[in-house]
């Protein structure tokens, strides 16, 4: 069905999955703005306002290098004038009309006596009070699919609908039709009225996801073993006892879960979660080791080159003694090179490969795969861990995340697998100091200063490499400033290096030769500098709160205080109320949750998984209960 005349509309409705109008009526607005009138304004800082008036003074816009403020008067409807600034709008010096109707909807700036825009809009009396904002991709403006919610609006009267959840929930749950529940998503009178009427298609998405997961945990239930093996406990313990350093109580018990699982018929499928620095990767060197004992091989996936290499370190010094051999299987390895290890693999002379994306290649095949470990499994699809399924059959499967939440919840997200969860340190915890501050901040300089004269090394984060239509900050433009600032101190790391430019960069960065290292997220893992004690980070509220945290976590590993500096562009209330989580606390899970709450689970499940159902309108956290009512009422 065509929607638009434009071309490049069409062409974004369809990839959205919008082919009808009953499409666009399921696509529900993703939050509501609302545009009720301040009646007092307390010129507090950071108050959020809703004024309606009329511009009285002529626009003007000023440049500051990159970034532009335009200013003018605004007499509100509580007779008061006010002084307006907006960033970055040059567009509104022309687009502005005087004595047209407006309703402004600003922050205070209390330090400038003045209201910072969020956004302006012409009012000629048919703005509603709560205004709906759809999730959209930048091709469709947010008025052309109102027009569009408006047109299929029409045709509701037309359209018949099927009861997608179980007779049931309806009474029980308090779940009212989608014909009463569309309209008032669309055109909603009060938030009040937007809950009850949202409840339908959270319970949809809840279901729809747990079924699904049911009937994966089904499948994985049904693969048996072929052969088993029985680990001796006993042989692991004498392992643990030879390791440089003492076990948690949380590692212990994740590791007898983990291998009593290997000694069960089923396959396993488990899940080992923990805060950076809690101590994963041990316990996923112990559970090789332990699959070693049984005589088969053992794979520890990595979504990087550099944290492959960091795995492979960390295998050999704690396997040394125990004559295993050990390869690595990664894209920047020579032809000749992959041939040697894929032929080891093969005929089974090589007991463990530390292995990337290229493990997944067809050519890739084992001798006798036991046991398969991917670390950040959020960064591996579905479809590519069916591949490693194929070249074992009957290996047990060991996930790990460093994106911790609490436990309940993780059991309803996680709800095919198995669940080990670390919460103790094995070392002291870092003494990490975050704070945010804006571009201009004299902390910035001051830190970098002090941390070049006690010989520590610095991380500065940029969110993009090149320059783009965004206005994000980049690599190279930070590159330029800093390198004028500290000539000679100064290196670039991002994702577009090969693969041993990056290694030497970094080992350059280690070793204090460039102590400065301007670079993308690509050292959010596998990274471990411990002279590293600063990390700043530009343009921070454009990250997630779980990715800001694992970059955090990169510095103040050798147990020395460390300053993380989140720099930010934007005065948005929103924005720096997000950030104050993690000045406020250094608890990964605490953390993850407020993420989880504001940007959904795809740090955590990874990119949206073909057939995986997702979660468009129920919130993890907040709709915590219809979770765990679904999930019971799936299980039993």
């Amino acid at each position: 069905m065509k929607f638009s005349n434009s071309a490049r509309i069409q062409t974004a409705l369809e990839s959205m999955g919008i082919h009808t109008y009953e499409d666009i009526l399921f696509h529900i607005p993703r939050t509501y703005e609302d545009l009720s009138l301040t009646q007092s304004v307390l010129k507090v800082d950071r108050q959020r306002i809703v004024l309606q008036g009329k511009v009285a003074t002529q626009p003007k816009m000023f440049r500051h290098g990159r970034f532009t403020s335009t200013t003018f008067k605004f007499l509100a409807h509580d007779h008061q004038l006010y002084s307006v600034i907006a960033f970055n709008r040059p567009f509104f010096a022309k687009s502005i009309q005087l004595n047209t109707m407006y309703r402004l909807v600003a922050n205070y700036d209390s330090n400038r006596s003045s209201v910072n825009v969020l956004n302006l809009y012409k009012d000629d009396g048919s703005l509603p009070v709560l205004k709906p904002v759809y999730r959209l991709p930048e091709e469709i403006p947010q008025y052309v699919f109102i027009r569009l919610v408006k047109k299929a609006m029409s045709l509701l009267p037309t359209l018949s609908f099927q009861r997608s959840l179980p007779e049931s929930f309806y009474a029980t749950h308090h779940v009212m039709p989608i014909e009463e529940a569309l309209p008032i998503l669309h055109y909603p009178s009060s938030l009040e009225d937007v809950e009850k009427a949202s409840r339908l298609f959270k319970f949809e998405e809840a279901y729809a996801y747990f079924s699904y997961m049911k009937q994966r945990k089904l499948s994985q239930q049904a693969l048996r073993k072929q052969t088993i093996d029985t680990i001796s406990y006993g042989k692991v313990v004498e392992k643990i006892e030879r390791l440089p350093y003492r076990l948690t109580t949380d590692q212990l018990q994740a590791l007898d879960d983990i291998v009593n699982d290997m000694n069960d018929e089923h396959v396993m499928h488990r899940l080992l979660q923990g805060d950076v620095g809690s101590g994963k990767t041990v316990v996923a060197v112990m559970a090789l080791y332990a699959n070693s004992l049984r005589g088969q091989q053992g794979v520890l996936m990595a979504p990087t080159d550099t944290l492959a290499k960091q795995h492979l370190q960390t295998l050999q010094q704690l396997l040394k003694d125990d004559g295993l051999r050990i390869g690595l299987l990664v894209g920047s390895l020579s032809a000749s090179e992959r041939r040697f290890i894929k032929s080891q693999l093969e005929e089974g002379t090589l007991d463990l490969c530390v292995g990337t994306h290229a493990v997944f290649s067809e050519d890739v095949t084992f001798f006798d795969l036991g046991l398969v470990v991917i670390d950040e499994q959020h960064r591996f699809g579905i479809a590519q861990r069916e591949k490693l399924r194929l070249k074992g059959p009957h290996a047990d499967f060991l996930m790990m995340s460093a994106t911790p939440i609490p436990r309940s919840l993780a059991m309803s997200i996680y709800a095919n697998m198995d669940l080990s969860t670390l919460t103790q340190f094995p070392f002291e915890q870092r003494n990490v100091q975050t704070y945010v501050v804006q571009e201009d901040n004299a902390l910035i300089d001051y830190t970098i200063q002090l941390a070049l004269e006690q010989q520590k090394r610095i991380y500065i984060l940029a969110p993009a490499i090149e320059q783009s239509t965004t206005g994000k900050q980049t690599v190279e433009e930070l590159m330029d400033r800093y390198t004028k600032k500290y000539p000679h101190l100064v290196a670039s790391l991002h994702g577009k290096l090969k693969a041993e430019d990056m290694s030497h960069i970094l080992q350059q960065f280690a070793s204090g030769q460039f102590p400065i290292l301007i670079s993308t997220t690509v050292i959010e893992v596998g990274i471990d500098v411990k002279e590293a004690s600063v990390m700043i980070i530009h343009d921070a509220n454009t990250f997630g709160l779980a990715t800001l945290h694992q970059l955090r976590g990169r510095i103040g590993r050798d147990g020395s205080e460390a300053t993380c500096l989140l720099v930010t562009q934007t005065v948005a209330l929103l924005d720096n109320e997000r950030l104050d989580v993690l000045v406020k606390t250094n608890d990964g899970f605490v953390i993850a949750e407020h993420d989880l709450e504001i940007r959904g689970p795809g740090e955590l499940l990874g990119e949206k998984q073909a057939g995986v159902p997702s979660f468009n309108v129920l919130n993890l956290v907040k709709d915590r209960l219809i979770l765990e009512s679904v999930r019971r009422f799936i299980d039993s």
